[in-house]
């Protein structure tokens, strides 16, 4: 469907989608890690404006490309990076760990604003004799249409974060982050794309969770991942992976620099007198962006500063890893509806137990994220639990066989093909009925109700069923049909996937300038894996 059309609808959407554990919806932008490529960057600080979903354009500086970049990954997502043009959050910035990484920046700020710069914490960054760079508090910084050069050792995999060290209540504020993210390599130095982690080995009984980055996966679909794990470790294998980094927005910060931006200046310390106390945010951003503009593609035209977007997309049983980045000045609560998140690392640092080498990460309700802190993170869906059957084996229509492997999933280790429209069905809910008693606990067999068709949203954003896969809708009969008098709201063969709500705990941050739904919030969607997932817009 047209992304316009998304955003007329999701209003009435959200507010079924709250209430309904299964909301079907139908999207075709997804979200991904796209970055462009090192070791070596060009980059600039410039003014720019932003747009919010309540229509308000917001003066911002960003980070963005001075020249061409070197290369995008993953390759099969097209890349953008137009040179002087800033972008906010910054370009994600992707190297191998062991490079040596340079980062060339320019200021190219308003001469009120004053100088510029870039930390790179938990790195050792060091700057060359003669770099015309000049002193600041917490690192070089780069004058006013000057440049300075930044070198370190990408010693640590994993996600990490970059963000002005100069007058940070102000310049981070104004949109001066981004990510960086460092693939890991194995004990014989190659990167983990061409490779798998040290240590791996498929456990009997189970299916194989490592395999190289390739141009599919195994069930032949395409493969967007930047490395086959985020870690040189056997337990850090992914199949899909997702960027989110979050933000908070106080326009009456961005007005008072808009208006100074002006001002003649040839202070270091630039000329502006910004109030940045009281802190009162109004906008809450994922990616630079606020729900519902976070679910357009990325690179979408009518951002042009704001390329990332959050859309997450997965199949039952496959492991995501979810990069979370904090930046700004809040903790931000945010909740993976669907299950809890198992912490690999902290700032690229992998946890681990003392002696065993075993993640040691907690199991998170809330991925709470703090300003400057990373996170990575595995999610993972498989409808174990829900004691009913989700492929609606029970009504005769089809036959799909369930043989349960050593943790009872139909797998490749019981005999599944990697193609199987029920791959990773949890065996133990094979051909239950949705609802076989109307009260009562789950585990006795109810309630699961059907939700009432007259008050669902219809249309392309509604498959009609609470079934997954291509006949989905073709399911969904009774008594009450949903959707209703016959209809259907999407075509058979088309996504039919469950969606839950990731957002904020915080429910202010759910609302754009105080008008709900906006801010941190986003729809991830479990697809059939007949449905092919593609990150390329």
């Amino acid at each position: 469907m047209r992304h316009t059309d998304t955003k007329t609808m999701i209003a009435r959407l959200l507010g079924c989608a709250m209430a309904a554990f299964a909301s079907l919806l139908a999207v075709t932008a997804h979200a991904a890690a796209p970055g462009i490529t090192g070791p070596s960057f060009d980059l600039t600080a410039a003014p720019g404006y932003i747009s919010q979903p309540d229509g308000a354009t917001v003066y911002s500086w960003g980070y963005g490309c001075a020249s061409a970049p070197s290369g995008f990954l993953p390759a099969t997502i097209p890349g953008a990076c137009p040179p002087g043009v800033m972008q906010l959050p910054g370009p994600t910035l992707i190297v191998n760990q062991g490079d040596t990484v340079t980062v060339t920046l320019h200021n190219n700020l308003p001469a009120a604003a004053g100088n510029t710069s870039i930390l790179f914490p938990g790195f050792d960054v060091t700057t060359t004799a003669g770099d015309p760079g000049v002193p600041g508090l917490l690192t070089k910084e780069a004058a006013i249409g000057g440049t300075v050069t930044y070198t370190f050792t990408a010693a640590t995999p994993g996600t990490h974060t970059y963000y002005s060290g100069t007058q940070g209540d102000l310049q981070v504020e104004m949109g001066l982050y981004g990510a960086l993210i460092v693939l890991p390599k194995n004990a014989g130095g190659t990167v983990l794309t061409a490779a798998i982690p040290d240590g791996y080995n498929t456990p009997a009984g189970q299916p194989v969770t490592c395999h190289a980055v390739g141009a599919t996966l195994p069930n032949g679909h395409p493969d967007f991942r930047l490395a086959a794990a985020a870690f040189n470790h056997p337990s850090a294998c992914y199949d899909r992976e997702y960027l989110f980094q979050f933000s908070e927005m106080d326009p009456a910060i961005h007005r008072q620099a808009e208006e100074q931006s002006g001002l003649p200046c040839t202070q270091p310390t630039g000329c502006m007198v910004v109030a940045t106390e009281p802190y009162w945010p109004v906008y809450f951003m994922v990616n630079g962006r606020s729900m519902p503009d976070l679910m357009d593609p990325n690179y979408a035209v009518q951002y042009p500063h704001q390329p990332y977007n959050g859309n997450p997309h997965m199949h039952p049983g496959e492991l995501v890893l979810l990069r979370v980045v904090g930046t700004g000045r809040w903790q931000h609560p945010f909740h993976e509806h669907g299950n809890h998140v198992r912490v690999l690392a902290r700032d690229g640092n992998l946890l681990l137990t003392p002696f065993s080498n075993k993640l040691a990460g907690p199991l998170l309700f809330t991925t709470t994220t703090t300003p400057g802190q990373t996170l990575d993170g595995i999610f993972q869906w498989t409808g174990k639990g829900l004691n009913w059957d989700v492929y609606a084996h029970a009504d005769g229509i089809t036959a799909d066989d369930c043989v349960p492997d050593a943790n009872g999933y139909y797998t490749t280790a019981s005999g599944a093909p990697a193609t199987a429209p029920n791959y990773y069905e949890w065996c133990a809910d094979h051909k239950k009925p949705l609802e076989a008693k109307p009260f009562g606990q789950v585990g006795s067999g109810g309630p699961v109700t059907l939700p009432d068709p007259n008050i669902m949203a219809n249309g392309p954003w509604y498959a009609g069923s609470p079934y997954l896969g291509p006949e989905a809708t073709a399911r969904a009969v009774g008594s009450t049909p949903i959707p209703p008098s016959g209809t259907v709201g999407n075509d058979p063969t088309s996504e039919a996937a469950f969606a839950y709500m990731w957002h904020s705990h915080n429910e202010r941050e759910i609302t754009t300038n105080d008008a709900f739904p906006g801010g941190m919030m986003m729809m991830m969607l479990v697809d059939p894996w007949v449905f092919e997932i593609s990150e390329a817009n």
